[in-house]
């Protein structure tokens, strides 16, 4: 969507406020021997608080409210009472909703109390990355010029992107136009990015991998070459200048 008016700023404000602090507050509950259901109904809560829903559920009819993946799981990993969180696990929740007909979008990888496996260092290359991303972004920037900045970064630091998974326009509904906001430069996109626009901006970064591939249950997605990845979104909204992030209250670069 486009902001027309400070009412569609206020909206966007109060659904973002609603997935950043949803994200932030699961992050700091998970512990090692939890399961991943219990993580996702102490979320579903904290939406149900704010009077938010689902997004993916409204949408897709996911079977859960928020997505949590677990080490090699990359995206779209389904809440289980049969998967049990352990130290050193790489984790990504992505916590979407709606609110007041607004939508917004955001995620974080994290390592779960000890980095005993080693993947703190792809985690911080995910959350910088984002970080350089979001503030090289504003109106008239082309979006490959983005993607070409999230791989050159990646491969800088000896990693890969995932083609296959983008960012995208969000605000009335979950996926909008723009809809692949894509994490190399994809020289067929000629569009670009235009001030007032709410997009949802992600990096998809991983050690083995260049494509996501959908497991037999249907949403869980891994890599086609294994390994691991690690996911950081926000939802901003384009300006002149620095563009301003709506979820930054998730504290993922705190």
């Amino acid at each position: 969507m486009s902001i027309t008016k400070e009412a569609e700023l206020i909206g966007m404000q109060k659904a973002s406020e609603a997935v950043a602090c949803t994200l932030k507050e699961m992050r700091n509950y998970a512990q090692p021997g939890m399961t991943t259901k219990h993580l996702d109904e102490y979320g579903a809560k904290i939406l149900s608080d704010f009077g938010a829903k689902s997004a993916p559920y409204l949408t897709y009819g996911f079977p859960g409210w928020t997505c949590i993946s677990v080490n090699n799981e990359f995206c779209h990993g389904i809440p289980s009472d049969n998967r049990k969180l352990k130290e050193g696990d790489l984790i990504n929740i992505d916590v979407s909703a709606e609110l007041d007909g607004f939508w917004s979008d955001n995620g974080s990888s994290f390592v779960l109390g000890k980095d005993i496996n080693q993947y703190q260092k792809l985690v911080d290359a995910s959350k910088e990355i984002l970080h350089k991303a979001i503030y090289n972004i504003k109106g008239g920037v082309r979006i490959s010029d983005i993607g070409y900045l999230i791989e050159t970064e990646a491969k800088k630091r000896g990693y890969k992107v995932i083609k296959n998974l983008t960012g995208h326009g969000v605000g009335r509904s979950l996926h909008e136009e723009p809809s692949e906001i894509a994490n190399y430069k994809d020289r067929f996109n000629l569009t670009r990015f235009k001030k007032n626009a709410v997009v949802a901006i992600e990096t998809f970064i991983a050690t083995a991998s260049t494509y996501a591939e959908t497991l037999n249950d249907g949403w869980t997605m891994v890599g086609n070459k294994g390994g691991f990845m690690a996911q950081h979104e926000h939802t901003i909204v384009v300006t002149d200048g620095k563009p301003i992030i709506l979820t930054a209250m998730n504290g993922i670069w705190n």
